[in-house]
């Protein structure tokens, strides 16, 4: 209790947990981007079920992972080295490494997942002709309601290790931690539905949140190799995409208007 009250009274613990919830929420925009695509690919019917089972899994996924932090912590030791290591950079450290811990490990089958799932999307978007694969549009029926959840339990797994381990290396404080992540996930539950329908509505977006999730997924594989490339870039990427994208929907909009006139 003590804990928790100082998460509101004392202003270092309130300026960590402010910082730790904004870095949630964006952290927590990944899983919902690639949740929002998987169930899209549902019945209409079953795709606000799979959205609230999705999240309230990474929920629970993100607790039980901060109740076993010492385990956690534990993770981001090496389990094996192939010798292999890049030139120094400018602040004296490997560019790259080959030193493996189980975080590593994770991170990249992670972001190995993410971009094959990503790019069979992307081949099924492009190419005219249907097949019988679960993430193809002409072939929604295929998509089962458990192979849904299957797969988003997968991804809530990476995003939310990914997420502790940032809340880990931002804080010691428990209580600022869970209030964060319960914090950023209530945001997901709330933009899951208008992202998702929003995603529905307007296909050129579905092929941007694609290019989002290879582009996440190559980050995943990077970082696990040593390569930690400032996430600040990707989301100034990820915004400046998204920007573009708004005003190109703006534009074919007033067309169809002037259109209709």
């Amino acid at each position: 209790m003590d804990s928790l009250i100082a998460a509101f009274t004392d202003p270092t613990a309130l300026a960590a947990l402010i910082a730790l919830v904004v870095m949630e929420v964006v952290l927590g925009i990944d899983n919902l981007v690639f949740i929002s695509i998987l169930t899209n690919k549902l019945p209409e019917a079953q795709r606000p079920k799979a959205r609230r089972i999705g999240i309230g899994l990474a929920l629970g996924m993100r607790l039980v992972l901060l109740s076993m932090i010492a385990w956690i912590v534990g993770l981001t030791q090496p389990v094996f080295d192939l010798g292999l290591s890049g030139p120094l950079d400018t602040h004296g450290a490997p560019t790259f490494e080959t030193e493996f811990s189980w975080r590593d490990i994770i991170l990249i089958g992670g972001g190995l997942f993410l971009i094959w799932k990503a790019t069979k999307e992307i081949h099924h978007n492009v190419d005219p002709s249907g097949s019988d694969d679960m993430l193809d549009k002409r072939s929604v029926a295929t998509m089962t309601f458990g192979a849904a959840i299957v797969q988003i339990i997968l991804l809530d797994m990476i995003f939310s290790l990914d997420s502790i381990l940032t809340a880990v290396g931002m804080t010691d404080n428990l209580a600022v931690m869970v209030i964060a992540v319960v914090v950023a996930v209530t945001v997901m539950l709330l933009a899951a539905d208008p992202l998702a329908n929003f995603i529905a509505r307007n296909p050129t977006v579905v092929m941007l949140a694609l290019g989002f999730l290879l582009m996440i997924g190559a980050v995943l594989i990077a970082d696990g190799f040593g390569v930690h490339v400032p996430k600040g870039y990707i989301y100034a990427a990820m915004a400046f995409s998204t920007l573009v994208e708004c005003l190109n929907i703006f534009a074919r909009r007033a067309k169809v208007r002037r259109g209709v006139e």
